[in-house]
């Protein structure tokens, strides 16, 4: 009986390991994406999506009612490109929650946005991407933006 209790817990442990290995590749991605924006680094940013991507925004209108925003991906490359250098910026993700089925995952990530040190605003990402080949690229990130409730 405890042969068969340590075969199963084991097989479970592999299990495991093996989600979890898949979900540290999609959670890599994401963090690369992060490591280019902070650097400014287009070349960083475009090797981690794809050539598809789709960039939108939930905008909160003074009227409390909500738009979409898309955003081209090339002028999003080109207005990073252009913050001074004196501007300090930090998008920090807070935790992931990671889904994943065959070549399809949706990463749900809070953060938290600081301008110069200080907290700008905070909101959740919501990150779709494909495995292409033995890698992940995004396709899609969507965001929500507010200045309140961001303890």
């Amino acid at each position: 009986m405890k042969k068969f209790i340590s075969t199963i817990a084991i097989f479970i442990c592999l299990q495991i390991s093996a989600q979890t290995k898949e979900e540290l590749m999609v959670q890599q991605t994401i963090e690369e994406f992060f490591i280019g924006f902070h650097a400014q680094d287009s070349i960083k940013i475009k090797s981690v999506v794809n050539d598809q991507i789709i960039l939108q925004t939930i905008i909160n209108e003074p009227d409390g009612s909500h738009k979409i925003k898309t955003d081209d991906f090339s002028d999003f490359l080109i207005s990073i490109s252009k913050i001074p250098s004196n501007m300090k910026f930090e998008e920090k993700i807070m935790d992931y929650s990671i889904q994943i089925d065959g070549p399809m995952a949706t990463a749900w990530t809070k953060y938290k946005f600081w301008i110069n040190g200080e907290l700008s605003h905070c909101g959740v990402n919501s990150f779709q991407l494909l495995q292409e080949s033995e890698l992940w690229k995004i396709i899609y990130l969507i965001d929500t933006r507010r200045k309140e409730d961001c303890k």
